[in-house]
């Protein structure tokens, strides 16, 4: 990160403080989350996904920060984003029905959607391709980093400070964030001055996988956890384990998926991480044996590192910078389109078939994935150039 500090310093404090606050803001979330419902408000297996289709409804919205783009600097974007993801965390401390639930879902959702499409988006225009997916690793390790704090003050302080005080003071925490990175998020820094929407029939091969790769990854999200609550009666405090023990994975193995990224190629990860995903998901529905189903689960989650290659792919083909936060904001909503029936799908299949159901369905999408990412192709050009300045 070094040449980016060089070049724009302010926009690279921009960025990790961002990365920071949404880690470990929403982490703590994901941590109590499952067992505040499960044990608070008796939330079931049907309640749960349409819980969690309710939470993945801001992505389908996301495309409108391609059109906000258009009035305003991503920065600002992303500040208002984190004011509203800290709001969303408090208010889920204060439900006491599935119908606040809801409510407050749907606000902290609303602001974790929206930041990532415009943080994305000033990556992938800051940075010469070459050098993307290794500063994007160590961002992400960063914020991994914010996420073993986030889950390691649940395991440490949940018993004594209870869920409701545990929402509200990293909700403050995260909107106070937000409101201070809205004061000082002026001005382009380098950026392009202006934005464009385009979609192009050149880009459908990242759009396709997009939207599978948003299928199998709410699988995971919505019944992995499940599973391990209710049908072993894991504590919140294994699952804050568990969550602990997968941001430590990490802040390792995310510098080395960007480095890997870079050396190999987009195709090669991808095609790796959609390969691995089969066992994974068989043995989500056959394993028996909590242990074998606890490393599933934090290898599960490491592979979410490698959907970075996804995006690197996408600055390679890009016509021009100016697209990029435009098709990065549909990233979000294709990704979501599935996202949003999944857990209610997966929740029905569920309960009328079984537990190895949704896990099932994922073994075909990661199949279908896996076929599809042979067809990626970057060439030599490596799209557009990154606009910022050079360094003096």
């Amino acid at each position: 990160m070094k040449a980016l500090y060089h070049q724009n310093k302010h926009l690279l404090l921009f960025l990790l403080a961002a990365s920071l606050l949404q880690s470990f803001g929403h982490n703590v979330w994901r941590a109590l989350f499952n067992n505040f419902a499960v044990e608070t408000i008796g939330v079931g297996a049907d309640a749960i996904g349409w819980i969690q289709s309710v939470r993945e409804l801001p992505g389908l919205l996301a495309f409108a920060v391609a059109f906000l783009a258009l009035l305003f600097k991503e920065m600002r974007i992303m500040a208002v984003s984190l004011i509203l993801l800290g709001i969303g965390i408090i208010f889920t401390g204060q439900s006491t029905t599935i119908t606040l639930l809801f409510v407050s879902t749907f606000i902290m959702s609303l602001g974790f959607h929206f930041m990532n499409p415009g943080s994305n988006g000033l990556i992938l225009m800051s940075i010469d391709h070459k050098e993307t997916p290794k500063i994007m690793g160590q961002l992400r390790s960063m914020a991994a980093i914010a996420a073993v704090l986030g889950t390691g003050a649940v395991y440490l302080f949940v018993d004594w400070l209870g869920y409701k005080a545990m929402f509200t003071i990293v909700g403050a925490m995260v909107t106070v964030g937000g409101v201070v990175l809205f004061l000082v998020g002026k001005g382009g820094h380098g950026l392009p001055g202006k934005r464009k929407i385009r979609l192009r029939k050149r880009y459908w091969l990242f759009y396709t996988l997009t939207f599978l790769m948003g299928s199998r990854r709410h699988i995971f999200t919505t019944f992995a956890p499940f599973l391990l609550v209710q049908a072993f009666g894991i504590d919140v405090k294994m699952m804050s384990i568990l969550l602990l023990v997968n941001s430590l994975m990490n802040v390792y193995v995310l510098q080395k998926v960007g480095k890997l990224v870079a050396k190999l190629g987009e195709r090669a990860v991808l095609t790796f991480a959609f390969a691995a995903l089969i066992p994974i998901f068989l043995g989500y529905a056959y394993v028996q044996v909590l242990g074998v189903l606890y490393v599933l689960f934090v290898v599960d989650n490491v592979l979410f590192g490698f959907n970075m290659a996804l995006t690197t792919y996408m600055q390679k083909i890009a016509v021009s910078p100016e697209e990029l936060t435009a098709n990065m904001s549909l990233q979000e909503t294709i990704n979501h389109i599935s996202a949003v029936i999944v857990p209610v799908v997966g929740g029905t299949i569920w309960v009328l078939f079984g537990s190895k159901a949704p896990f099932l369905a994922g073994v075909v999408i990661a199949g279908i994935s896996l076929l599809l990412t042979q067809l990626i192709r970057t060439g030599k050009t490596g799209g557009p150039k990154a606009l910022l300045p050079e360094s003096t």
